[in-house]
């Protein structure tokens, strides 16, 4: 046992050492590529003394490896210096994806140390942030996507839900989300909303059996900056 766990600390270890002699840092935590633009760019810094390669790609959100990608990045691989920034670069091909609603994409940034001497563990990190492409010409704006969210109580096989729709053609993320009703407060497991969808947050801890009344739904979205803005919206059951 004693054996082991030095073995299991040599090995942690090394791994800190790797993950303390790389890394690299994203410009953002999100791309929005708006149509009327030629391209959307975002810097990529090398944090790390040592030279390391970078390799970008972008992935379908739902994840199904068949689905198009209509896009290019330049430069798919480089070297990066040590200490060093660069500039990815991504481009539409001009047709592909709906003109009356936002798509989106997962954009990954992969980082490769370059060969070291010695017995040196050595890692590939990979970033993903999400890349939102919105078309020209979209009625209303992200903000009123905020305001114009349409909320209602859901009970289902004795849970209790907060039912949300979203009528915009934007999407919209939410952040930290609760819900308070009678002066205690339930956290909201909430997700990405879609344009022109409907989908509903269990309410923790919430009894099935709430006679919800008035309540107020608190709730941060993050901006196209990557910034969370705090809500406050008041509904009735």
């Amino acid at each position: 046992m004693i054996l082991k766990s030095r073995y299991l600390l040599a090995g942690l270890a090394l791994l800190s050492a790797s993950v303390a002699n790389a890394g690299i840092t994203l410009g953002g935590t999100r791309l929005i590529y708006v149509e009327k633009s030629k391209e959307a760019s975002i810097l990529i810094k090398n944090d790390g003394a040592q030279d390391i390669m970078i390799q970008s790609w972008l992935d379908p959100e739902s994840g199904d490896k068949d689905e198009d990608v209509p896009f290019a990045l330049t430069p798919a691989l480089s070297r990066l210096a040590g200490n060093k920034q660069q500039t990815l670069r991504v481009f539409y091909f001009g047709k592909g994806l709906p003109a009356d609603k936002e798509s989106v994409f997962w954009l990954s940034v992969q980082e490769i140390p370059q060969k070291a001497e010695g017995n040196t563990l050595q890692i590939a990190l990979r970033q993903r942030i999400k890349l939102f492409f919105r078309p020209a010409n979209l009625v209303g704006s992200p903000q009123d996507a905020i305001s114009g969210l349409k909320w209602q109580t859901l009970v289902e096989r004795d849970q209790f839900y907060l039912q949300v729709t979203n009528n915009s053609p934007y999407f919209v993320s939410f952040g930290e989300a609760k819900v308070v009703i009678g002066g205690k407060s339930y956290p909201l497991i909430s997700d990405m909303l879609a344009p022109n969808s409907t989908s509903k947050f269990l309410a923790r801890g919430a009894p099935s059996s709430l006679t919800p009344g008035v309540m107020t739904v608190e709730f941060f979205n993050i901006n196209d900056y990557g910034a969370p803005v705090n809500n406050k919206v008041s509904i009735s059951g």
